[in-house]
């Protein structure tokens, strides 16, 4: 009897269990964009507990993640590159002008570790820093199903 009920018990919070279980969303070849798309789309993202999987290029805006979504909740691959610049805008003739308080406003989103990073190499520019490899992996834990996440499509969100 005691069994029954100790395996009643295990199967019941199993089931429980399965109601909280979350997704996993890739990040891979994503340039970037409007950076109020992107506090939006993080935001959902972040509210949903679903883990993230950086597995490819996250540039500009989509940077935005780290600050985004718990450091907990981010993993790397060995194919992950984030790439981060000052913010813009349009100008006149459609050139690209920094826009200071969006740099500003994307700065302080970071993690200090990220912060640190970026001070270190001059702070955001119109120029693209790039952060990989051991760099990044010290910063975030690795995704040690590289292959797996590999094969995963991208995130529509």
């Amino acid at each position: 009897m005691k069994f029954l009920t100790g395996l009643l018990a295990a199967v019941l919070l199993l089931i429980a269990g399965m109601g909280t279980s979350h997704a996993v969303v890739r990040i891979a070849d994503d340039r970037g964009g409007r950076i109020g798309t992107y506090v939006d789309k993080y935001q959902d993202l972040r509210q949903s507990g679903d883990t993230v999987i950086i597995d490819g290029l996250c540039a500009s805006a989509c940077t935005i993640v780290l600050g985004a979504i718990p450091r907990d909740r981010i993993c790397v691959t060995s194919h992950a590159t984030l790439g981060f610049h000052a913010a813009w805008d349009f100008g006149t003739n459609g050139r690209a002008v920094t826009n200071p308080e969006a740099t500003q406003m994307l700065y302080a989103m970071y993690p200090s570790q990220v912060k640190r990073w970026i001070s270190q190499r001059g702070g955001l520019t119109p120029h693209m820093l790039f952060l990989k490899g051991r760099q990044l992996q010290a910063m975030y834990k690795p995704c040690y199903l590289d292959a797996q996440a590999s094969a995963l499509k991208p995130a529509s969100r």
